[in-house]
């Protein structure tokens, strides 16, 4: 029975992370290409394009940024917290409702923020 919990939460898990994904495609789209669309150099169309594309092809040139963002943020082992499938749903639900919550209201928010800033201490 606990590994078919298991494999329920890590569905939900997965789920979720591609809900953060989408809010975080549509949350910093609009910051990145703002300038170019309202100048007119880019019609709405192309500029939301180039930036899935880009998105995409950083993702699989490098991690750094995550690595950066997530060095000392969770202090694993021993003397630190043990990462479960419910800590990382616990983690994007945050984010997700942060992301939401700050695009309804036009707040500027970064979802990096809300990632790291939704996690447990």
């Amino acid at each position: 029975m606990d590994v078919l919990i298991t494999v329920i939460l890590v569905i939900l898990v997965i789920v979720v992370a591609l809900v953060f994904d989408f809010t975080n495609g549509f949350h910093d789209t609009a910051n990145a290409m703002a300038t170019s669309v309202a100048t007119g150099a880019l019609k709405p169309r192309v500029a939301v394009g180039i930036s899935a594309v880009l998105n995409l092809v950083g993702a699989f040139l490098s991690t750094e940024v995550a690595k950066t963002v997530s060095d000392g943020i969770i202090n694993e082992g021993e003397n630190g917290v043990e990462i479960t499938p419910t800590l990382i749903f616990a983690g994007l639900v945050g984010a997700v409702l942060r992301n939401l919550t700050t695009w309804y209201l036009g707040l500027p928010s970064s979802s990096t923020h809300a990632l790291s800033g939704s996690r447990q201490r």
